[in-house]
């Protein structure tokens, strides 16, 4: 069993945008960003259905999923593998659209996508490889943006 730490936590929860990649019905790679990606529990990472039509569809027919979270200044972050189901009611799906709430997400959540984390492999930057150090890199892409 795959546990999703409290340091994966924070980093997904502080980014909350998600790429979450799925297999369209002619084996082709679908890639969509989701603003609402977060760790549900030590073994699930939820996102909700807001515009995502072809990824829904995709999901209903191979529910196998990779998410990708990453810190854009620190150059590092999570690549999350899974299968995925769609909740569209009972108390879980309250209890998931409460949490978006909370977060101040205001956007109409048409079903939950909650994904069983079975493998999570980190993704940094080959910088790291180089001696460069997080702060630099922060650094550097704070001038390169603001």
């Amino acid at each position: 069993m795959v546990k999703i730490s409290k340091e994966i936590k924070d980093l997904v929860d502080h980014q909350r945008l998600g790429f979450v990649a799925t297999v369209s019905p002619d084996n082709t790679p679908n890639l969509s960003p989701k603003g609402t990606v977060t760790v549900w529990d030590d073994e699930y990472i939820v996102f909700g259905d807001i515009r995502s039509p072809n990824t829904i569809a995709n999901i209903k027919q191979n529910p196998i999923v990779e998410i990708n979270v990453i810190d854009h200044f620190k150059r590092r972050g999570y690549r999350f593998k899974g299968s995925a189901s769609i909740i569209q009611k009972g108390h879980e799906y309250d209890s998931i659209q409460s949490l978006y709430k909370e977060k101040g997400i205001q956007s109409k959540i048409n079903e939950i996508v909650k994904v069983k984390v079975d493998i999570i492999n980190e993704i940094t930057a080959p910088s790291y490889d180089l001696g460069v150090t997080e702060e630099q890199l922060v650094e550097k892409w704070k001038k390169h943006y603001y």
